[in-house]
C-alpha cells in the first residue's frame, strides 16, 4: 500500500487555528487525480471535508467547514495541506488524506487527532 504521510493534528481552543499537511510520497502513485481530506467524529460516520482537484485545481467543501477551511496543494504536486481557522468543537474528530491517482486507485493516510476544545 503507498504511503500517505500525515502530520498537524493536536489539542486547540475554539476560534483557533491548525494546518495539516499530507505528502504521497511513494512514486508508486503515480499522477494524482484528486487528494482530500475526511474526517471522523465520534459515533459519527466518516465525511468529506475539502477536495482539491489536479484539473483546473477546483477545489470544494463540505458546508459546515465553508469559509472556515481552506484547501491547497503544494509547490510539490503530491502534498496538501488543509488550514483550519476559528476552529469549533464540533471540528474535533480523527482527520484523514485521501488520494484518488489518475486510474482511480484510491488511497488513505493515517489518522491525525484534531481535538477543539476549552
Amino acid at each position: 500500500q503507498a504511503q500517505l504521510v500525515v502530520s498537524g493534528g493536536g489539542f486547540v481552543q475554539p476560534g483557533g487555528s491548525l494546518r495539516l499537511t499530507c505528502v504521497a510520497s511513494d512514486d508508486s502513485i503515480g499522477r494524482i487525480s484528486t487528494m482530500a481530506w475526511y474526517r471522523q467524529a465520534p459515533q459519527r460516520q466518516r465525511e468529506e471535508v475539502a477536495r482539491i482537484f489536479s484539473r483546473h485545481d477546483s477545489k470544494k467543501y463540505a458546508d459546515s467547514v465553508k469559509g472556515r477551511f481552506t484547501i491547497s496543494r503544494g509547490n510539490e504536486t503530491d502534498t496538501v495541506y488543509l488550514q483550519m481557522n476559528s476552529l469549533e468543537p464540533n471540528d474535533t474528530g480523527i482527520y484523514y488524506c485521501h488520494v484518488v491517482n489518475a486510474w482511480g486507485l484510491h488511497y488513505w493516510g493515517q489518522g491525525t487527532q484534531v481535538t477543539v476544545a476549552s
